[in-house]
């Protein structure tokens, strides 16, 4: 908390050191003494957030800190000047990779050889190398442990999504061992039916074609989903995905299969495709639960494609023979339309179970 202005306190003080050394030795106008002096600290100051800056400034300074010496004077720059370049030099090897380092380095060591004498050259060359080599270890030290942190992550990141990809491909193994095992016969036996029940009557044939299409369907929509549990790397299915465009199969769907659906649609044709795929979704099992939880209650479908949102809304007219749901349909319902940043509502309405759902275009941009 104290750190910052302790510290520029310091360098204030530096600095008039600085100024009453040059005063002392060197016959130069006072404003010019004053500015060598702010010269000597002002890097020290910039390195902390700006160490390339602050090189930049202490080596001009390496040039203009040399002005009217004084014979008496051992070194050319004042120590000021000389401890804080020093500072800068380590802080610019600590900051900086090895290369831009070693570049500066010897640029640095150019004046020192120019200005120094005999052996002062010698050992501040010295000591300017071993400050910039001991900065540059601390760099790459650094960078290698945040190397080794981000490998780290990224390891961490692969366990993670590996074990959604094992546990995507279990379930898929799962659905595909037993579901669709059992989906499949139950296609099989309807189809085989006819042949192994003598003397069925026609519409019997007929709903037990309907229901190994259904099965056939069903089967179909299960590969696709498996697919999708199978990809890596969000590989998407290459098989159509069902839109608003096949809603009159949806609806042909659930008549034959005993429901009274009554469709009215509008303004569909500018619906993108994320968002029929979920309306299409949506009114799928709204349909199945009206045939699952209310038996032989009419339903009827409005779907209105607006400028920007697609609204949705399934009455199910109840029968008094409703029995309760505990799955999961209306949750999947709300997630899909949650999605799109759409909402979604569903309960009684007097003598109705409404459905209602606002699914909005530009929320399938996010997809």
């Amino acid at each position: 908390m104290y750190a910052a202005p302790v510290a520029l306190l310091a360098l204030v003080g530096l600095g008039v050191a600085a100024g009453e050394y040059l005063m002392d030795n060197r016959v130069l106008p006072l404003i010019v003494i004053w500015i060598l002096a702010v010269g000597s600290v002002l890097p020290v100051a910039v390195c902390v957030r700006w160490p390339v800056l602050a090189w930049r400034l202490g080596f001009l300074m390496q040039f203009l800190g040399v002005i009217n010496v004084g014979p008496k004077e051992a070194w050319p720059w004042n120590a000021v000047q000389i401890f804080g370049f020093l500072v800068i030099l380590g802080r610019f090897a600590v900051t900086q990779d090895s290369a831009v380092t070693t570049w500066a380095t010897l640029l640095s060591l150019a004046p020192v050889f120019l200005f120094a004498k005999g052996a002062n050259a010698g050992g501040a060359a010295v000591l300017l190398v071993a400050i910039a080599a001991l900065g540059n270890i601390f760099y790459r030290r650094r960078h290698t442990r945040e190397l080794v942190a981000e490998q780290e992550e990224l390891t961490e990141l692969e366990r993670a999504k590996r074990a959604v990809l094992e546990e995507r491909a279990q379930i898929a193994r799962e659905m595909h061992d037993v579901v669709a095992h059992h989906m499949s016969m139950i296609a099989v036996r309807a189809e085989t039916a006819p042949f192994r029940v003598t003397d069925l009557p026609e519409s019997a044939r007929e709903e037990l074609a309907g229901i190994a299409t259904a099965a056939r369907d069903a089967l179909t929509d299960m590969r696709r989903l498996l697919g999708v549990l199978r990809a890596e790397n969000g590989e998407a299915p290459t098989a159509p995905q069902p839109g608003l465009a096949d809603l009159d199969g949806l609806v042909a769907t659930a008549q034959t299969a005993g429901v009274d659906v009554t469709l009215t649609a509008g303004g569909l044709g500018a619906v993108p495709e994320t968002v029929g795929l979920a309306a299409y979704r949506i009114l799928q099992e709204a349909l199945a639960n009206a045939a699952r939880h209310a038996p032989g209650g009419s339903v009827t479908i409005d779907a209105r494609g607006l400028s920007d949102r697609l609204e949705l809304e399934v009455r199910n007219r109840r029968t008094g023979a409703e029995t309760p749901g505990g799955g999961h349909g209306l949750i999947g319902m709300r997630e899909r339309a949650a999605l799109l940043g759409g909402t979604l509502t569903a309960g009684p309405d007097r003598f109705d179970f409404v459905v209602r759902a606002t699914l909005p275009f530009g929320g399938a941009d996010k997809e």
